[in-house]
């Protein structure tokens, strides 16, 4: 056991700590933790396979949907294997290029996430807006180019993140009270100068999240305009009806991301396991859901999903 309890002592490895204050109660945490990952696996796992098996859903709007399912298992799997290690086996060890690795590819992720989710926005107010011109506009292959887009941007803003990490020197108790390495609770074990790291963050958080959520705002008024010169009643449930769907997903992902990115900074307040139980939430619970509301609201992928089903 000896190798398994290492200490803050060595400068090559943090410790993740997991929820603290709660560490008597971990193994009863993993269980809905562990439950929310298999079901959201399963979940995105069968509408990639479905999307692919099937040329009919081979539609920018699949497309958008399978990149949404990838970015969900990316954002679950970088931090739920090494939390479930945490809680069944007590491996809290973590060197500081393994750390810094998992921060960046959570971040990246997650930025690719809100990527998708403002091409989704766009795709909403071109069918609502300008149904005719659809297929013209949008495509497989724009959509591709869009999504390559998202994911440079995530890649090359996210980046510096670590590198600046790299060069501060960690104070002797590397104890991370995290059971992931988020880029605050990183920041918050250096006795450097982290002026620029936290400046860093911030401004990475509001050029992802504040453009993001500027340019969904900007769809959804153009679309709320449009659907509003519509005359029938009818006709305007039917075309806000199609957006119901992405609009759930967005409150899914962006309210607790928001209050897990405030309370680092600004939540002093708020108890530690609280913070760190609804930051694990916040990788779990939307991609668990995200395939079920669009299984739901989407007749033509619930159809092909309960095709494939009966024949199981």
């Amino acid at each position: 056991m000896g190798a398994f309890n290492l200490t803050p002592s060595d400068p090559s490895t943090f410790i993740l700590n997991g929820i603290p204050g709660l560490e008597d109660a971990h193994i009863w945490i993993s269980i809905p933790f562990s439950m929310f990952y298999i079901i959201g696996l399963l979940g995105n796992f069968t509408i990639l396979f479905v999307v692919g098996k099937e040329s009919t859903l081979h539609k920018p709007m699949f497309l958008l949907l399978s990149m949404l399912a990838l970015t969900d298992i990316g954002l679950s799997t970088c931090v739920m294997p090494k939390a479930l290690c945490i809680f069944w086996f007590c491996f809290k060890g973590i060197t500081v290029d393994g750390c810094l690795t998992q921060m960046f590819f959570l971040h990246a992720v997650a930025g690719m996430h809100s990527a998708v989710l403002v091409i989704m926005a766009f795709d909403r107010y071109v069918a609502i807006c300008e149904p005719l011109r659809y297929g013209t506009i949008l495509n497989n292959a724009r959509i591709a180019k869009l999504g390559l887009v998202g994911l440079t941007r995530a890649v090359f803003v996210v980046l510096p993140e670590p590198l600046l990490l790299r060069r501060l020197p960690f104070c002797a108790n590397q104890v991370i009270p995290h059971t992931y390495c988020e880029h605050m609770a990183v920041v918050k074990m250096s006795c450097g100068d982290t002026r620029v790291n936290r400046t860093y963050g911030l401004m990475t958080a509001l050029v992802i999240i504040g453009i993001d959520l500027t340019l969904i705002g900007l769809s959804y008024r153009l679309i709320i305009r449009a659907v509003l010169r519509i005359n029938s009643k009818k006709a305007h449930w039917k075309a806000l009806n199609t957006c119901t769907a992405h609009i759930s997903v967005m409150l899914l992902s962006y309210t607790p991301y928001l209050f897990s990115a405030l309370t680092h900074r600004f939540g002093q307040g708020i108890a530690a396991h609280v913070h760190i139980l609804l930051a694990n939430l916040y990788l779990l619970v939307p991609p668990m859901l995200n395939p079920i509301i669009y299984g739901v609201k989407t007749k033509e992928l619930r159809d092909k999903v309960g095709k494939y089903t009966c024949r199981m």
